[in-house]
C-alpha cells in the first residue's frame, strides 16, 4: 500500500474507533498523529473534559504521557550515558551507588529496560514519606522479587536517578534540552497551568477538579512530577517529530557501529519474551513482524514500525471518566492491525 492510501486509511480508522468511544462517553476525546518519513495527517475528535467546557482536542493540546516517559525521555538519555561510556548496560548498579550492599546492587541498567531486573513491583512509595533514606537506597534496599518479566516502574525510577547523579543536573532540565534539540518545544515535565491547551487527566474524588497540568500517577507526584517513569506532558506534533526522528535515526544507522546506533538496535529486538504475542526490547515492547510500541496508562501510545518508516502517536485522557478505560484495547488494537496491511 502506497504511503498516502495508507495514511488516509488508518486516520480513517483512528476517526471512526475514538467517535465511537466519544460517543459513548468513554472518553472526553483524543488526537493521533499518523505519518511517515515525508509526511503526515492529524486526527482530532472531540474535547479535552467536560469540566472545561467545550474545548475540543487538537494536535497543540499537551496531555499527560504517562509511562510513555520511559521512551521520551529516561531510554534516550540512558542511551546517552551509554554511548558516553559513563553506564555499562551489564554493569550492576551498586557500582552507581554509594552504600550498601544492598540486594537490588546486582540488578543491571539491561535488566531494568527488559523489565527482568526483580526489583519490587510495588510502585506505591508512600511508605518513605517522612524517612531520611534516600529514596534510591531505599528501593536498592528491599529484597529481589523472584526471576522472570514483570513490568516494573521502579527500576525506571532509579535510572532517572541515575541519570541526575551521572550528569549533574535534575532529570527535567536533561529531558528538555533533549527535546529542545530534537526540535520539541511543547515536550516538558510539569506542572503546567490549568488551561485549554492541557488535557485533564482523572477526577479521583467526585465532587473535585481533575487532575489537570500535574502528573496523574501518583509516585512521580510524590516525586515532585519529575520521574524517570511518569511525568511527561507532550502534542501530537511533538510525538510525531519524536517518533520521525527517531525512524531516520534508524535508518541511519544501518552499518554504522557507533554505541547510540548499537543502542539502538538493541532496544528494538526482542531481547525477552514477554507473552505469545511480543516480546520486551530494552525499554520498547516488540512483535515478531518488527512493530515496535509503548503504552502509557493516562490512554496513550506510541506504534514505530522500522521497516516501512511509518508511525502512530495516540494521545486520549482515558482516565478522565476513571481507570475502567473501556475501548481503549479496541483502539490499540485497530492501530497495531494498520500496520499489518
Amino acid at each position: 500500500m502506497l504511503d498516502g492510501d495508507w495514511l488516509a486509511e488508518t486516520g480513517a480508522e483512528i476517526r471512526g474507533v475514538l467517535k465511537v468511544m466519544v460517543d459513548a462517553g468513554w472518553l472526553p476525546g483524543g488526537t493521533a498523529v499518523v505519518g511517515t518519513d515525508s509526511m503526515w495527517e492529524f486526527v482530532s475528535v472531540g474535547g479535552i473534559g467536560e469540566t472545561v467546557g467545550d474545548h475540543p482536542a487538537a494536535p497543540d493540546v499537551r496531555y499527560d504521557v504517562a509511562s510513555l516517559t520511559k521512551v521520551m525521555a529516561t531510554w534516550p538519555l540512558m542511551g546517552r550515558v551509554v554511548a558516553e561510556g559513563l553506564v555499562g548496560l551489564d554493569a550492576p548498579l551498586g557500582s552507581y551507588f554509594s552504600g550498601g550492599p544492598f540486594p537490588g546492587g546486582q540488578v543491571t541498567v539491561r535488566q531494568i529496560l527488559t523489565h527482568t531486573s526483580r526489583l519490587n513491583p510495588v510502585t506505591w512509595l508512600e511508605r518513605y514519606v517522612g524517612t531520611e533514606q534516600d529514596l534510591a537506597e531505599a528501593i536498592l534496599a528491599e529484597p529481589l522479587d523472584e526471576e522472570g518479566y514483570r513490568y516494573i516502574d521502579r527500576g525506571f525510577i532509579l535510572l532517572g536517578l541515575l541519570l541526575e547523579r551521572l550528569l549533574g543536573d535534575p532529570l527535567d532540565r536533561l529531558a528538555g534540552e533533549l527535546w529542545s534539540v530534537a526540535g520539541m518545544p511543547s515536550t516538558t515535565y510539569g506542572p503546567l497551568s490549568r488551561s485549554p491547551a492541557v488535557a485533564p487527566t482523572e477526577r479521583r474524588i467526585p465532587g473535585t477538579a481533575p487532575t489537570w497540568g500535574v502528573v496523574h500517577d501518583e509516585a512521580a507526584a510524590l516525586m515532585g512530577g519529575v520521574a524517570g517513569h511518569a511525568g511527561v506532558f507532550t502534542t501530537a506534533i511533538d510525538l510525531g517529530v519524536f517518533a520521525r526522528d527517531l525512524l531516520r535515526v534508524h535508518d541511519r544507522s544501518r552499518g554504522r557501529r557507533d554505541a547510540f546506533s548499537e543502542y539502538l538496535r538493541q532496544s528494538w529486538r526482542p531481547q525477552v519474551p514477554a507473552d505469545e504475542h511480543f516480546s520486551r526490547g530494552l525499554a520498547w515492547l516488540v512483535t515478531d513482524d518488527g512493530l515496535v510500541y509503548h503504552h502509557g496508562y493516562t490512554g496513550v501510545s506510541l506504534f514505530l514500525h522500522p521497516a516501512t518508516g511509518r508511525y502512530v502517536g495516540l494521545l486520549t485522557n482515558a482516565v478522565h471518566h476513571g481507570r475502567r478505560r473501556t475501548g481503549l484495547f479496541d483502539l490499540r488494537a485497530a492501530v497495531r492491525a494498520s500496520f499489518a496491511g
